[in-house]
């Protein structure tokens, strides 16, 4: 009996299976990084995955990070998210708004010459692309401690422009590299203040983040994102004591809020199984796991992962690229389409809202 098309609840929704849509970077928000039609037809068209998690979204001017991807921190942002949410739910879909400080892994010319910020000055290896060419990461500025509470606010208004907007709540983007994992991650966070040294510590500004925004908007609105020892955009956290401390205090000091759901990337899942485990137990709530980054997620996956018993619900991310009803095919059996690549990042409409549906085929 598969697992993958059983129904979920997470949250407060009622998901028609058991996988839900990942947030996948496309590069293609219009004037003042707002969201616009395109996009909206984009998601709307993908409204069968029950849960989207969108692309990530600046929660600032600040955090903004690679080239036209969108924000939630202007009148005009809220407006384009409000025509997405509002093709969504006319799709009978839910969506919540990833939001991903860039921190780091950033280019003043992506942000209008604004400044990169992290939690210490230590530069991310390779490059990113702007619209004058491709340059080193900018050197990050390191916070102060007294600017750390206008991090936290910031995350707080895009969440509340969210809601403004429509969204059904918000993921709190703590993986990957970007700017709250790099105070996770001990070999970036060199700090000596309240918010860098122990696993507590170093945990600290997440808390304070998820906290924040939960009260501001409620919990049952707040997922959290984690991806322990995925060394992406120049992480160096390794799996052992100091890494399981870490996200352990993590866990444990926001499993009393409530959250919608934990959505952890554990690639590869095998030597992260224990661990995987352990924040299950300790979060208490929803678990939402995916264990590819650089490989794409099947439908045996899906199930695979479900039989372990460490998630209530798988996340697809590239799947779901060039099938926009990639649930029908999949429990139809069906051929699915072929993504391509050249189109992933920037661009129109080709390769972006021009997949078939099966139906259309």
């Amino acid at each position: 009996m598969s697992r993958a098309f059983a129904p979920v609840t997470i949250g407060s929704w009622n998901l028609p299976q058991s996988f839900v849509m990942g947030p996948l970077t496309r590069n293609r928000a219009g004037a003042g990084n707002a969201p616009t039609q395109l996009n909206a037809t984009y998601y709307a068209q993908r409204a069968g995955a029950g849960l989207i998690v969108t692309e990530g979204t600046a929660p600032s001017a600040v955090g903004q990070g690679y080239l036209n991807v969108p924000g939630l921190y202007t009148d005009a942002q809220v407006a384009g998210w409000r025509l997405v949410a509002d093709a969504v739910h006319e799709q009978g879909g839910h969506i919540v708004a990833q939001l991903m400080h860039a921190g780091r892994i950033a280019h003043a010319d992506n942000k209008d010459g604004a400044e990169t910020i992290s939690a210490s000055a230590v530069r991310a290896p390779g490059e990113m692309v702007t619209a004058n060419g491709r340059f080193p990461h900018d050197e990050p500025r390191a916070l102060e401690s007294e600017e750390l509470a206008g991090v936290v606010a910031d995350y707080v208004t895009a969440a509340q422009n969210a809601v403004i907007a429509g969204l059904d709540g918000v993921e709190i983007h703590s993986a990957n590299g970007y700017l709250l994992h790099q105070f996770l991650d001990p070999t970036i966070n060199l700090r000596e203040d309240a918010h860098g040294g122990s696993p507590e510590n170093r945990a600290r500004l997440v808390v304070e983040v998820v906290t924040a925004v939960a009260e501001a908007i409620g919990a049952e609105k707040v997922g959290l994102r984690i991806s322990p020892g995925h060394q992406f955009n120049g992480v160096g956290e390794e799996a052992g004591a100091d890494m399981s401390a870490t996200y352990a205090a993590l866990v444990d000091a926001v499993a009393p809020l409530g959250l919608a759901y934990l959505s952890i990337l554990a690639s590869p899942l095998e030597p992260l199984k224990d661990l995987v485990a352990d924040l299950r137990s300790r979060f208490g709530g929803p678990v939402l796991l995916n264990d590819g980054f650089g490989d794409v997620t099947s439908i045996d996956t899906v199930e695979e992962l479900l039989a372990t018993g460490l998630a209530d619900a798988v996340v697809v991310g590239r799947q779901f690229l060039a099938n926009p009803d990639l649930g029908a095919r999949w429990e139809q059996g069906a051929e699915l389409n072929e993504p391509d690549a050249a189109t992933f990042y920037g661009g129109g409409a080709e390769g972006y809202t021009d997949y078939p549906t099966l139906e259309a085929s």
